[in-house]
């Protein structure tokens, strides 16, 4: 395992995979991040409509 490690670490390649890989990451994070804002507000806009309809 570390082999493969060292090998990914001295080509070109393996640092472009790293790179890609760490900036699909921050996407995730980030979408998640934002998910759970829209996911709370869209709640609070139901609660407010079955409120409204009772």
């Amino acid at each position: 395992m570390l082999s493969i490690f060292r090998r990914l670490m001295k080509s070109e390649q393996g640092a472009t995979a790293i790179e890609y890989t760490l900036i699909a990451s921050l996407i995730a994070v980030a979408a998640i991040a934002a998910m759970q804002t829209v996911g709370g507000k869209v709640k609070d806009v139901l609660t407010n409509v079955a409120g409204s309809m009772t």
